[in-house]
């Protein structure tokens, strides 16, 4: 049999969501098969879940793979055609199709793709579609017959309760014909009673009715005001909150003032005292006078224990030059990811230090999903006139002498700068090995 002819807008063709699911499956089987440099590189990532999350959360990047890699598709086609032997044959060859499972056809030529796979795809999902619509029919015939039974049975059951009620009937009037002369005279003295008691139900009827709407609207009235009183509530609970947050930035301001205050008032006494009380002198005028070997100190830290112990001096600030410290330890994640880590790892280090951190990475700009640093690190970025080297520098030379400064890039230059301004300097790699990195 020759295979059908493309349809008009065959180019269009999908799918069935039964047989996208169905060549999911089978490529998430796969690629937990295969060797990474044999994927993809869209499906690398979803081969490292479980079977379950690659076709529940990596169906779209297994679908476009197939679509895209020949390569990909035609190792899945492999799978496909050694498990369905003789579909892909019969699909190869061009022959009848009919006989077979529409998913499994659709899928197989989807896969082998050979001249006219596209109308073989539209007709088997033409067949699913039918045979779905012909199950519903099916089941919708089945509900009808059952409705139809229990219809029956409800009917006899009514026809017999009718049967026995009719019999009591008879029964009760066989046995009260006796008393019916008596109870027609009762009758007649009753009807007046029994008028009259209509028109007092009538009455509380009406009466019941007024109030069921007085009582519904005065609920209707609550519920206007509860909502009312919950709106103002909602009002009141946020100028409460937007107080507590204005006093506690109020305060954190104000406690930053007192603490620069105190700060520059020890940092005054310092110097007064020396200034007042000059010790004796360790040196001579023609001590600082250097030979041409001699060269500036340097004071670098060479492994985490010294990095750990320059931490730990009283308001000690680490500087660290971002990307130079990432590349250096994690090149192969995305900048967002490098980011992430070593701020993340940052945050333990001044946990435990108590230090001041600064980290400085190039940009021009904050990237907009960049999140809120943790406490106690500082996460700066570069103005767009500048790069990150620059930007430690002022850092550097914004710190007022004397204090512990430690700055931390394999930059040559960068750590010769910032020696030269009196900081500790130490490479990349030593941090890496303190924050178990490296």
């Amino acid at each position: 049999m020759a295979l059908p002819q493309p349809r008009e807008h065959d180019d269009q063709v999908v799918l069935s969501e039964a047989a996208r699911q169905q060549l999911v499956t089978i490529a998430a089987d796969l690629v937990g098969r295969l060797a990474p440099d044999e994927l993809p590189v869209a499906v690398r990532p979803v081969a490292r879940f479980t079977p379950t999350k690659r076709v529940r959360l990596g169906g779209t990047q297994l679908a476009a793979a197939m679509d895209a890699d020949e390569a990909f598709r035609t190792r899945v086609a492999d799978v496909v055609a050694e498990a369905l032997p003789q579909l892909a044959e019969a699909i190869r060859a061009g022959e009848s199709t009919a006989a077979s499972d529409p998913v499994d056809t659709a899928v197989v030529a989807y896969l082998l793709r050979p001249d006219g796979w596209q109308g073989i795809v539209a007709d088997a999902n033409a067949r699913h579609a039918a045979e779905r619509e012909r199950a519903g029919s099916q089941a919708s015939a089945a509900e009808v017959a059952q409705l139809r039974v229990q219809l029956g049975e409800l009917k006899a059951r009514m026809r017999a309760e009718a049967a026995h009620g009719k019999a009591a009937a008879a029964t009760a009037v066989a046995e009260s014909e006796s008393e019916v002369a008596e109870l027609r005279k009762q009758l007649r003295a009753r009807i007046g009673e029994l008028r009259a008691a209509q028109r007092e139900r009538d009455e509380a009827q009406t009466a019941a009715a007024e109030a069921s709407r007085r009582a519904d609207a005065a609920e209707a009235a609550r519920e206007l005001e509860t909502r009312r009183l919950r709106g103002r509530l909602t009002e009141l609970e946020r100028a409460v909150e937007s107080g507590r947050r204005a006093a506690r930035t109020e305060r954190d301001v104000d406690n930053a003032r007192l603490w620069l205050l105190l700060d520059t008032l020890t940092e005054a006494a310092s110097g007064v005292r020396r200034e007042l009380s000059l010790p004796a002198p360790a040196v001579r005028p023609a001590d600082t006078v250097a030979s041409a070997e001699s060269a500036a100190p340097h004071r670098a830290v060479t492994d985490p224990a010294a990095l750990e112990a320059v931490l730990a001096l009283p308001n000690a600030h680490l500087i660290v030059d971002g990307y130079n410290v990432t590349k250096t330890g994690y090149p192969e994640l995305p900048l967002a990811d490098q980011r992430a880590r070593l701020v993340g790892a940052l945050a333990a280090v001044a946990s435990r230090s108590g230090a001041e951190i600064t980290v400085a990475f190039d940009g021009g700009r904050r990237p907009p999903s960049m999140p809120p640093a943790p406490r106690g690190v500082r996460v700066l970025f570069s103005a767009a006139d500048e790069i990150a080297d620059d930007l430690i520098r002022r850092l550097v030379d914004a710190e007022p002498v004397g204090r512990p400064l430690l700055v931390v890039s394999s930059d040559r230059q960068v750590a010769l700068d910032a020696a030269r301004a009196g900081a500790w300097t130490s490479d990349s790699a030593v941090l890496l090995a303190r924050i178990g990195t490296a």
